[in-house]
C-alpha cells in the first residue's frame, strides 16, 4: 500500500516513561501507610491516575512524578521499582487485582528510584541526587584548587579557607561535596552553636552522593574508635564539648581519639560565633540564665581559649591540638576575619545576601518559566522610624540625642511581678506602631500623608502575623509580655504572645518548641515572640516574617546575624497535590523595623561595607546592599525611601569627630601577630624603623624576637599540657610565659596605634583632598610626616608594605571623616571644597557623587 508523505514523515512520538506515587488524602483503613507506584507514558500523570481511580475518584497527593530513565539511558519500570522494595523488606500488598500498592513511605520509594537510575544500592533513604548550584560548585571549585596549590608548594602545608557565605548557601552540603572532591576518609565539624547539628547530618543521610559515609556526634551510641576506617567518617562536636578538660586540666578520656585521628579536614562552622566573641557575647548579654551561658560557649575553660582567639591569625592548634590537612572555616558574618587580613583574596570564597538577591532577580529574567531555586528566599526591607519628641526626651543618649532603646525598654521584675519603668511611655509607643497615636495624627493631617506604621497599614499587617520583637533583657521580655495582656490593650489580645527569654525558656531548641506550638501551620494563628537573644541564631521558622528591633547592638554582625532570622523562606511544596515539582511562595518579602534610625542606619552602612572590604568607594558599597534591601525612613512627617548616600550621610553625620577619632585608635588598624612580627625581624631596615617609634625603645631589647619566641615555648608548653606531661615548675613557668608575651604583644600593639593616632592629622594640616592620604604623606608633605611621626616616607612604605598597616581600615576611618565633615557642614548651610569632584582617601581616590 502506497503512504502519504504526512505517513512517511510522521513525527517521532514524544511519550517517555514516567514512573509515579501517590496516597488517598482521606484514607479508608485498609490503605492507611500505603502508596502506589504506577507508571504511564502520559505527559499528564494526574490524568492517569484519575484514569485508575475510574468512577470512585478520591482527593489524593501526588509525592513523586519521576522520568524512569537510567543514567545509560535504558529504561526501568514500575515492577523494577516495587521489586526494588520488597527487596529492602518493604511489604508489597494487594488489593483487589492491584499489586501497586506498598507499605512504605515515599522518601523510601525516592530512593528506590535513584538506585534504579544509578546503579546505586543505597542505605536507608539517599534519595536526593539534586546537583551543586553554581556557587556551591564555585565555591568547592575554588577552595580545591587553593589546597592544591599549597600542597604543590610545600606537601606538609596545612591551608585555610573561608566561605563568607550567608545563611540558605547549603554550606553543609557543599562541605561535603568539597569533602568528596578531596578524597576525605576522616572530616572534624567544630561548632560552637550545637543546635545546628540537624542540618549536618540530614545532608549526609539523604543525599545519594554521601551513600555508606559514617556520621557520629557526642550523643551517638557508636564508639568512634571502632567505625569502618575504609568508609568516610564525619564527626560533629562543639567547642564546650572538646576543649572541655577534667580537673586537671587535661583532655576528657572520652575525647582523647579526636587527638590521635589524622583528620583530612576540620571545618570551623560559624566561625564568627567563635572567634569574635564579643558578637556572642553581646547577642546574649540579655540572657540571666547561667546554664543558657555555659550551653552558649561561656564555660570557664573556655576562658582562655577566647583570650588566643584575641590575637588573629595564631595557629589553631594553640586551642585544639589535633592533625588536620586543611581547615575550612565557615560564616556569614566574618567581618573582622575579612577587615584583618586574617585570610587573603586567594583564600576566601564569597556568597552574600546581595549576590543571592541578584541571582534570584537573573535567574527569573533568564528563565521565567522554570523552577526559580532562590525564588522562596524573600528580599528584606527596612523600615525606620523617628519617635516623637516626648519619648526622645525620656531616653536618648549620645551627642546627637539618639533614642536609646535599651533606656527606653528598661524593666525590673520577673513573671507577673515585671514591669517597665516608663510603661507609660511604652503604652505610647504601641499606640504609636498601631497608627493611633493622637499627636501624630493631627500631623498626619496636616501633611496629607499617613507613613505605614507596622501594625496599622493593611500591606503590612499580614507580615506582622508572626513576629519577633527583639528586647534588651529578660525584665523587658517579661515586661511586654505582661502590658499586651492587660485588658485596655485589646487589640493585642488577638496574638499569642510566647516568652522566649530566661531559664525557664529552655536552653538551644528547647526554647524553640513553644514557639512551633504557639504558630502551628501558621495560617490561622497570630503569635509574638519575645526575645533577648534566644532564637537568634541556629534556628530557623518559617512563618516570622518581621522583626521589630527594640534594644540597642553594637556590632552589624550581631544586628544582621538576628535580622536574617525573618528571612527564612516560607513556601508549600506541591501546592496542589498534583505536582511535586510546584510550590507556592508565601513570603516573598519581609521586614525589619528599627525605632532608632541613625544607629539602624550606620549598622546598615557598616554591614554593607564589611560585606565588600575591597571596595575603595564605600558608597559603592551602600549602593549594592540597597538595591536589594530597600530603606524606608519616618522623619516625623513623612516616609521616604533613603538612596545610598542619602544613608551614608545619616549614619556619619549622626556620629561625631571623637567617635570617628577612635577609628585611628582601633586594634583592626594594625596587625601583630606572630607572622607579621616574623616579618619585621627578618627586616633590618623594618626593625631600624620600628625603633624610631615614640616610646618604642622602652619596651626593651628584642622585644619581637621575646614575643615569638615565649609564644612558641607557650605552645610547646600547652601541647605537652595536653598530654598531662607537665611538671609543676613547667605548669607555673607556662603561666609567667603566656602572661609575659601577651603582655608584650599587647604593648608593642599599643606602640603602633599610637603612631596611626598621629596620621589624621594630615586631614587638618593639609588641604590636598583630592589626592590620597598616602600621596600627602609621601609626595606633597614628607617633611610633615617626618616632623610629626618621627619616621621617613621610606619607613613608612615599608612597614605598609610589610602589612603591619590595614590600609583597608584607614581608607573606610578616612572616608568616615570626609563625609561626616561634608554632612555637618551641608546642614548649616556651607558647601566645603565646592567644585570638588572627587575625594582622597588613605590609598585610593573615589567619585565624590
Amino acid at each position: 500500500m502506497t503512504k502519504s508523505i504526512d505517513e512517511i514523515l510522521a513525527p517521532k512520538p514524544a511519550a517517555r516513561l514516567r514512573i509515579y506515587a501517590w496516597t488517598p488524602n482521606d484514607p479508608p483503613a485498609a490503605y492507611i501507610g500505603l502508596i502506589k507506584v504506577g507508571q504511564t507514558t502520559l505527559s499528564d500523570v494526574n490524568a492517569r491516575i484519575r484514569q485508575s481511580q475510574g468512577q470512585m475518584q478520591q482527593r489524593y497527593t501526588l509525592h513523586i512524578d519521576a522520568v524512569a530513565e537510567r543514567d545509560d539511558g535504558t529504561v526501568f519500570r514500575d515492577a523494577d521499582v516495587r521489586q526494588r522494595l520488597i527487596d529492602k523488606g518493604f511489604e508489597n500488598v494487594a488489593i483487589g487485582a492491584s499489586r501497586e500498592w506498598m507499605r512504605c513511605t515515599h522518601a523510601d520509594v525516592a530512593t528506590a528510584i535513584t538506585e534504579l537510575r544509578t546503579g546505586l544500592k543505597l542505605t536507608g533513604t539517599h534519595h536526593e541526587t539534586f546537583p551543586m548550584r553554581r556557587e556551591q560548585a564555585a565555591a568547592v571549585q575554588a577552595t580545591h584548587a587553593y589546597f592544591v596549590s599549597r600542597w604543590a608548594e610545600d606537601m606538609h602545608a596545612v591551608p585555610r579557607f573561608l566561605w563568607n557565605a550567608k545563611m540558605r548557601f547549603g554550606k553543609t552540603f557543599t562541605t561535603y561535596q568539597l569533602a568528596k572532591r578531596l578524597g576525605a576518609k576522616r572530616v572534624l565539624v567544630v561548632t560552637f552553636k550545637p543546635a545546628v547539628e540537624d542540618a549536618w547530618r540530614a545532608d549526609l543521610d539523604n543525599h545519594a552522593d554521601f551513600d555508606c559515609w559514617q556520621y557520629l556526634s557526642k550523643s551517638s551510641v557508636s564508639d568512634p574508635t571502632t567505625v569502618s576506617s575504609k568508609k568516610p567518617l564525619v564527626y560533629f562536636g562543639s567547642f564546650q564539648d572538646l576543649l572541655g578538660s577534667d580537673l586537671f586540666g587535661n583532655i576528657k578520656p572520652k575525647n582523647e581519639w579526636l587527638h590521635k585521628v589524622k583528620w583530612d579536614l576540620v571545618v570551623f562552622d560559624e566561625y564568627h560565633f567563635g572567634a569574635w566573641r564579643d558578637t556572642a557575647k553581646e547577642l546574649f548579654e540579655g540572657e540571666e540564665d547561667a546554664v543558657a551561658r555555659k550551653e552558649l560557649g561561656y564555660a570557664k575553660d573556655l576562658a582562655e581559649v577566647n583570650d588566643d582567639l584575641a590575637v588573629l591569625s595564631e595557629s589553631e592548634t594553640e586551642f585544639l591540638p589535633i592533625a588536620t590537612r586543611a581547615y575550612l572555616y565557615l560564616s556569614g558574618t566574618p567581618f573582622k576575619a575579612l577587615a584583618t587580613g586574617e585570610f587573603i583574596e586567594e583564600q576566601i570564597f564569597n556568597w552574600t545576601y546581595t549576590d543571592e538577591q541578584r541571582a534570584k532577580e537573573d535567574f527569573a529574567a533568564g528563565k521565567p518559566d522554570a523552577w526559580n531555586p532562590y525564588a522562596a528566599l524573600p528580599q528584606m526591607r527596612l523600615l525606620t522610624y523617628k519617635m516623637p519628641d516626648e519619648l526622645l526626651a525620656i531616653a536618648s543618649s549620645g551627642e546627637f540625642d539618639e533614642f536609646d532603646l535599651n533606656a527606653f525598654f528598661e524593666a525590673t521584675g520577673r513573671g507577673d511581678k515585671a514591669r517597665f519603668t516608663h510603661k507609660r511611655d511604652v503604652q505610647k509607643w504601641l499606640e504609636i506602631i498601631r497608627g493611633g497615636y493622637t499627636p501624630n495624627t493631627i500631623e498626619h493631617l496636616k501633611t496629607g500623608s499617613r507613613p505605614p506604621f507596622p501594625y496599622s497599614d493593611i500591606r503590612l499587617l499580614p507580615y506582622l502575623q508572626h513576629a519577633f520583637w527583639f528586647l534588651p533583657d529578660v525584665a523587658a521580655c517579661h515586661a511586654m509580655a505582661n502590658l499586651l495582656a492587660e485588658k485596655h490593650n485589646t487589640f493585642w489580645h488577638e496574638y499569642k504572645v510566647v516568652v522566649a527569654a530566661g531559664a525557664e525558656a529552655g536552653i538551644g531548641l528547647k526554647a524553640l518548641e513553644p514557639v512551633r506550638k504557639a504558630i502551628g501551620s501558621g495560617f490561622d494563628t497570630k503569635t509574638i515572640t519575645l526575645s533577648c537573644g534566644k532564637l537568634t541564631t541556629g534556628v530557623t521558622v518559617p512563618q516570622w516574617s518581621s522583626m521589630l528591633m527594640l534594644r540597642n547592638l553594637k556590632s552589624p554582625e550581631t544586628y544582621f546575624q538576628a535580622a536574617f532570622r525573618v528571612q527564612s523562606p516560607w513556601s508549600i511544596k506541591n501546592p496542589n497535590g498534583d505536582d511535586p515539582n510546584a510550590e507556592q511562595i508565601l513570603k516573598p518579602v519581609c521586614f525589619v523595623f528599627d525605632f532608632a534610625p541613625t544607629r539602624a542606619l550606620r549598622q546598615l552602612s557598616d554591614y554593607a561595607i564589611g560585606l565588600s572590604p575591597g571596595e575603595a568607594n564605600p558608597e559603592n558599597a551602600v549602593r549594592d546592599l540597597v538595591s536589594f534591601l530597600p530603606v524606608l525612613a519616618y522623619d516625623g512627617a513623612n516616609m521616604t525611601q533613603i538612596d545610598a548616600g542619602g544613608i551614608l550621610d545619616i549614619a556619619m553625620a549622626g556620629t561625631s569627630a571623637t567617635l570617628l577619632a577612635r577609628k585611628w585608635e582601633s586594634a583592626l588598624l594594625v596587625n601583630v601577630d606572630n607572622d607579621t612580627l616574623r616579618r619585621i625581624m627578618d627586616n633590618a631596615d623594618a626593625m631600624a624603623a620600628v625603633e624610631r617609634i615614640e616610646g618604642w625603645r622602652s619596651l626593651g631589647d628584642n622585644v619581637i624576637e621575646t614575643i615569638i619566641n615565649k609564644s612558641e615555648r607557650v605552645k610547646e608548653l600547652k601541647k605537652k599540657a595536653k598530654d598531662g606531661q607537665l611538671t609543676k615548675k613547667e605548669k607555673d613557668e607556662l603561666t609567667a610565659e603566656e602572661k609575659e608575651y601577651k603582655s608584650k604583644r599587647k604593648l608593642v600593639q599599643e606602640k603602633l596605634i599610637k603612631f596611626a593616632t598621629r596620621i589624621p592629622a594630615f586631614m587638618y594640616l593639609t588641604d590636598f583632598r583630592e589626592n590620597t592620604l598616602q600621596d600627602v604623606i609621601t609626595r606633597l608633605e614628607p617633611d610633615l610626616f617626618l616632623a610629626v611621626t618621627g619616621l621617613t616616607v621610606k619607613d613608612f612604605h615599608l612597614l605598609v608594605n610589610l602589612k603591619v598597616f590595614n590600609t583597608e581600615q584607614m581608607n573606610q576611618a578616612v572616608f568616615a571623616f570626609r563625609r561626616y565633615e561634608d554632612a555637618s557642614l551641608r546642614y548649616t548651610g556651607i558647601e566645603s571644597h565646592e567644585g570638588l569632584t572627587h575625594i582622597g582617601l588613605y590609598d585610593t581616590v573615589v567619585a565624590r557623587d
